[in-house]
């Protein structure tokens, strides 16, 4: 038999490597229609905090109580949890955001449901946007 702790080694790392490549965040694809939406409650001044309290309610079990991607949730999930204060975050377009919140993919959720009402949804796409790093 061929050396068994190459043959170990050569699996562990395999495995490694496959799980890293399951880790990786991969790229959203955003389509046109969402790329160029403009938000239109874009300086609305939400006086009520609907956008921070749907934050609580739908997101930051996931995102964190600061959208800094660790919420309790988020240590179970499979794919990373972006973090809302950094500035690759916040320099995506308001329906980019909009896309990914609401229509969702694999381990982020759906909110389209949810969130009926369109002025709430860019209320919360606002609210992101205040938790970006000074």
């Amino acid at each position: 038999m061929k050396n068994p702790i190459k043959i170990l080694l050569i699996l562990l790392l395999s495995a490694l490597s496959l799980s890293w490549i399951e880790f990786q965040v991969k790229p959203w694809k955003v389509p046109g229609k969402y790329l160029n939406l403009k938000n239109p409650y874009v300086d609305k001044t939400d006086t009520k905090f609907v956008g921070k309290t749907l934050y609580k309610i739908h997101c930051s079990s996931c995102h964190g109580k600061q959208g800094l991607g660790d919420g309790v949730k988020a240590k179970r999930l499979k794919s990373a949890v972006p973090d809302f204060s950094l500035q690759d975050f916040q320099k995506q377009k308001d329906g980019e955001l909009y896309f990914k919140s609401f229509i969702g993919r694999d381990e982020m959720p759906n909110f389209e449901k949810k969130i009926h009402k369109e002025e709430e949804r860019w209320l919360l796409v606002n609210y992101m946007r205040t938790l970006k790093k000074e």
